[in-house]
């Protein structure tokens, strides 16, 4: 492996430079999602050609031949893990991962039928212990290019790092596991359907007028101890306020790089016209259900007028950097502007969502995501 540390802007221009015809769905969709990949076939490693892939960090990085053993582990991996299995060939091409779980929920354990079968690697697993699973490529978050990036690349392995945190990342990153899949077609598609969803919600967007003071809380509840946190205004919850017509009323607060913990007298100095709480280990209706009965949140304006509302999720919350960021938003704008979404039916868009990308047909949908469907949903 040949790696050159220039670093360059790349230029986000995939976006707008993509677009082709919306995705179309597979043309046999079965309920196994793996009935429709193809077996990767072998070429001797003399008759293959070096690729070249660029990374988030701008690195170039050189492989001898595409990779065929690729582990994919690190904080936040489900962010990355997500988006690669809308390509094929990542069902049998990865073949170790992290943990996988966001509470209860894997996802990728439920539509990759031989996932029981790839090594699961520790959430904090070593260079030396992801060298034991001989991988030809490991896929990281930028963000662990110091503490896991260079340790590998002390023992020899290569690593490609991607962000996969915010709308304008999404088909940069797409593009490079376009690459590392030797599938730049798919990569395209993905991109389109991403672009296609976004420019519908903007175009209804442009006959807005005024924006609501959104506040967006992330519930805990750890050891007994409840708290409610902010995100940072660069992170993909409050783009997705942004994009959907909201005012961020914690800009004030001046959250740092991860969750501030706000008090609930914050909360009610803000006195924000819609509150969306997310919960990433709890029901989120059930979050909602409780607060509602509180005396101290029934003081509150967004709560008297009916506007406390869950955001919605299935195996994943909706409002993070995960593949579903596109539900996410849909959802916000229906629920900040009703009156200019009354045909957006998100439901319906949830499997459009699954057959597009991940190959999922209506029955498997209604068998095995709606009963998963969380949140204030229509």
């Amino acid at each position: 492996m040949k790696i050159n540390n220039c670093f360059y802007i790349i230029l986000l221009s995939l976006l707008t430079a993509a677009c082709s015809p919306p995705v179309q769905p597979p043309a046999s969709p079965a309920a196994d999602p793996a009935a429709n990949v193809q077996p990767v076939e072998t070429t001797p490693v003399e008759a293959l050609e070096a690729i070249h892939i660029t990374d988030a960090l701008g690195r170039e990085v050189i492989l001898d031949a595409p990779p065929r053993r690729i582990a994919i582990t690190g904080k936040a991996l489900i962010m990355i893990l997500d988006a690669a299995y809308m390509f094929p060939e990542a069902y049998s091409q990865i073949v170790a991962v992290g943990s996988a779980a966001q509470g209860s929920s894997n996802f990728v354990a439920l539509i990759d039928p031989d996932f029981q079968e790839k090594a699961l690697l520790q959430q904090d697993a070593s260079a030396e212990q992801i060298a034991a699973v001989q991988p030809d490529l490991v896929i990281l978050k930028s963000s662990l290019a110091e503490t896991l990036g260079k340790p590998l690349d002390a023992v020899g392995i290569p690593v490609i790092f991607v962000d996969f945190e915010t709308p304008d990342q999404y088909a940069r990153d797409l593009q490079i596991l376009g690459d590392v899949f030797q599938n730049p077609e798919r990569a395209r598609e993905l991109t389109a359907f991403y672009q296609n969803r976004l420019e519908e919600i903007q175009a209804v967007m442009a006959s807005v007028t005024g924006k609501p003071r959104t506040l967006l809380l992330y519930y805990t509840d750890r050891d007994g101890t409840i708290a409610f946190n902010v995100p940072p205004m660069s992170w993909m919850q409050t783009r997705l306020v942004e994009l959907a017509g909201g005012e961020p009323v914690w800009s004030s607060a001046n959250p740092g790089q991860g969750w501030t913990k706000v008090s609930l007298e914050q909360i009610a100095a803000w006195d924000a016209d819609q509150i969306m709480i997310v919960s990433y280990t709890d029901n989120s209706s059930e979050v909602v259900a409780r607060l509602v009965t509180d005396p101290q949140w029934q003081a509150l304006r967004a709560v008297k007028q009916g506007r406390l509302s869950a955001f919605p999720g299935d195996f994943y919350s909706w409002d993070q950097p995960d593949a579903r960021w596109i539900l996410g938003l849909a959802w916000l704008a229906k629920r900040l502007h009703p009156g200019h979404f009354t045909e957006l039916d998100i439901t319906h868009q949830a499997r459009d969502f699954y057959q597009r990308l991940y190959g999922l047909d209506p029955a498997f949908f209604d068998g095995k995501i709606l009963p998963k469907l969380t949140g204030d949903l229509p």
